[in-house]
């Protein structure tokens, strides 16, 4: 393995493990990320977001697979297993992450999934008939980033 390789192998391997200092230790000071639901967010609020999800998500599990690096690049596969905590309904998601690295460090991390078929299964016939609309997209968007800086200033 190289090393843009073994930073995200460890990353993922403390995230399987729900090792939030060992998943945080792996970023920049300057990174930035983004996914369908949380946008834009720099070192501080990434740090905040895993360590907020993966308290609240006590039977999360992850798998993590095909993990590919270059010089500033790297792409995984991961599935998290988990219960939506407000709805109380089960969901398997499927992430394809991009990353790019810079001195054994991530500064930009990008995870892509199909926000229709997450919002399916986590809102049930909510997200079936309303989870492809930039409405339901936009209230979770904005109820995520409430959730987050809420958690943030409770620390």
């Amino acid at each position: 393995m190289n090393t843009n390789e073994n930073v995200i192998n460890h990353f993922y391997t403390c995230f399987k493990n729900k090792d939030i200092k060992g998943m945080q230790d792996c970023y920049a000071y300057n990174t930035i990320f983004n996914d369908p639901v949380f946008r834009d967010l720099n070192a501080i609020q990434v740090r905040s977001m895993w360590e907020m999800l993966i308290k609240s998500a006590k039977d999360m599990r992850i798998e993590f697979d095909h993990i590919q690096a270059e010089e500033h690049g790297a792409t995984a596969y991961w599935e998290a297993f988990y219960t939506f905590s407000a709805t109380g309904r089960k969901v398997v998601n499927k992430v394809k992450a991009s990353f790019i690295l810079e001195n054994g460090k991530i500064i930009s991390h990008t995870d892509d999934f199909d926000f229709y078929q997450w919002a399916k299964q986590a809102m049930g016939i909510t997200g079936l008939l309303l989870g492809w609309t930039p409405f339901l997209q936009n209230k979770i968007r904005k109820k995520a980033a409430d959730k987050l800086r809420l958690y943030m200033s409770a620390k």
